[in-house]
């Protein structure tokens, strides 16, 4: 028990490290984080191997951190709604590709759409009770989703490539330790 909980809270430090570097290496290569949504990749990754709370974790800490460290995103008013969407990500991965063995597509897209609505409800909650100047939710979902095209299409491509490399390694790598060969 004690060792399964060391595991996932190294993999979880994995995916917020990588949380925390991606956007830095896009950024340096001239790359907007609006638009090619770096920070999201290890998020939405890490819903696929961690259970519920270490995935909401790693989705409230990876911006959370890099807003600490980086000033990327602002902590006002964006790192409120990018903290509720990444953990949204996480959770709702986990819970479709773990506990009911959804698809990839499926839960990667469905995580996809969730987060951006709670996002969406988030930035209603921060122009409504914070007077943040910020769009209607649905202008703000609406155009997330427009400028982040680059981004989505980037996380369509290569998280199930991803995913099925990795699951395909871990299988062949547990086959061969029964085997003996390792």
């Amino acid at each position: 028990m004690k060792n399964q909980m060391t595991k996932k809270l190294i993999l979880s430090s994995v995916f917020i490290a990588l949380g925390l570097v991606l956007p830095i290496v896009f950024h340096t290569i001239g790359g907007g984080g609006s638009m090619f949504l770096p920070m999201h990749i290890p998020v939405l990754i890490g819903g696929f191997f961690l259970n519920i709370p270490f995935a909401v974790a790693v989705g409230v800490l990876t911006p959370l951190l890099s807003s600490l460290l980086t000033g990327m995103p602002p902590i006002f008013p964006v790192l409120p709604f990018m903290a509720v969407e990444l953990a949204t990500y996480g959770a709702i991965i986990s819970l479709l590709s773990k506990k009911y063995n959804m698809n990839i597509y499926v839960s990667l897209i469905t995580s996809m759409l969730f987060g951006r609505i709670m996002a969406g409800m988030m930035v209603w909650i921060l122009a409504t009770f914070f007077m943040a100047e910020l769009p209607s939710p649905i202008i703000f979902i609406q155009g997330a989703v427009i400028k982040g095209i680059p981004g989505i299409m980037i996380q369509l491509i290569f998280i199930p490539v991803i995913i099925i490399s990795i699951k395909k390694y871990k299988s062949r790598s547990e086959s061969q330790q029964s085997d003996g060969c390792i």
